[in-house]
């Protein structure tokens, strides 16, 4: 059986989820559907309790735990549900049912994890950025001691915000990672649970990667429902339940990739020239305004608008001739958002800002 090729039309993917992935990540998943491991079966139709599956199971899991440089005691879950999932699974897992969770409040998917937890038990909002629309990324707040865990965002995909210092506290940490992880370097030991959805940086849509430190795990005196339950999962190897196969897989060809050319350091690099190049057009353009606060200027989401609205529809025709797609920003917002995610080349950014400098040649 000989393997297809993918062969398109250049097409500048700014998407902000799913995002881009890696040529041939997509060109090996292909190929897998077709045939997976010489079997002349697909990967979409063989037993996830196969050898073969099982092998990317363990695969996906030490390579997460190579890239994140977690140390013995942390277990790494391939789950369903997406991040949405953990907002309550999180909650249920850590909040003892006479304790107390602190949440630092960034944007959409940080109130929607507040909303899940209040559900759950006593919550408290430490801090919030949302009397300035999100904009920023509170600091020098207060952690309460008591704190059965912190909860954090790392980076806000519609505000386009990002955590450049995480907070130093003795209070278990929980990060939201799933709009920048294997973005740039992380200690995954400051966290004591890490959970991110795959559609951004690691993997399509489907699954979701959690990192946790078993220690932290069966103190909250709740009687757990099965599915919710990190230790279920952890016992079950990911396979209390059909896992998601295919995501999973095509998760574990994105870390190989990133592996292979240099793991976090390299893209870190990479992912910063992108990030400057396009902010410092943002600041040197007349037509332009960035949205956030230069210092919390997330990598990973570049957020604008046009000092002129009226020209959108422009400004729009433009993009689309260059073949530049998934600018427009969240339907909250509006305004554009350039994502900037670990698969995206030098070369789509620079596409990018050479129709901006037309834009305003043409109607400065």
């Amino acid at each position: 059986m000989t393997n297809s090729t993918i062969n398109m039309t250049k097409i500048h993917n700014f998407s902000a989820g799913p995002g881009i992935l890696p040529a041939e990540v997509l060109q090996q998943a292909a190929d897998a559907c077709i045939n997976f491991d010489n079997l002349n079966l697909s990967l979409l139709e063989i037993s996830h309790r196969s050898k073969n599956f099982e092998a990317v199971m363990d695969e996906s899991k030490a390579l997460v735990k190579e890239l994140l440089e977690l140390k013995d005691g942390y277990q790494v879950l391939f789950l369903g549900g997406g991040a949405s999932l953990q907002f309550a699974m999180a909650p249920c897992n850590l909040l003892r049912t006479d304790g107390t969770a602190g949440y630092v409040n960034t944007g959409v998917w940080a109130s929607k994890a507040i909303k899940e937890a209040k559900i759950i038990g006593n919550t408290v909002v430490v801090a919030s950025s949302e009397d300035k629309k999100f904009s920023y990324i509170p600091k020098g707040y207060e952690i309460p001691a008591n704190l059965d865990y912190l909860h954090i965002t790392s980076n806000n995909t519609i505000y386009g915000t990002q955590i450049k210092e995480f907070p130093k506290t003795a209070v278990p940490l929980v990060c939201d990672l799933s709009s920048d992880i294997f973005s740039r370097k992380v200690n995954g030991n400051d966290f004591a649970l890490i959970y991110a959805g795959a559609q951004k940086n690691m993997g399509p849509a489907g699954a979701t990667m959690v990192a946790v430190r078993e220690d932290i795990l069966g103190k909250t005196g709740r009687k757990m429902l099965s599915m919710l339950d990190y230790q279920v999962h952890i016992k079950g190897e990911s396979m209390y339940n059909t896992p998601p196969v295919f995501p999973i897989y095509v998760s574990m060809l994105t870390l190989r990739w990133l592996k292979k050319n240099g793991g976090i350091a390299w893209i870190e690099k990479i992912n910063q020239q992108k990030a400057d190049t396009l902010y410092n057009e943002i600041d040197r353009n007349s037509m332009f305004i960035g949205t956030t606060a230069k210092e919390d200027r997330s990598n990973m989401n570049v957020t604008f608008i046009l000092h002129k609205p009226e020209l959108e529809v422009e400004f729009d025709k433009l993009t689309k001739e260059a073949n530049l797609s998934g600018l427009r920003g969240h339907r909250d917002v509006g305004g554009y958002r350039a994502s900037l995610y670990n698969a995206l080349p030098l070369e789509s950014v620079n596409a990018l800002v050479e129709v901006m400098q037309a834009f305003e040649k043409k109607f400065a």
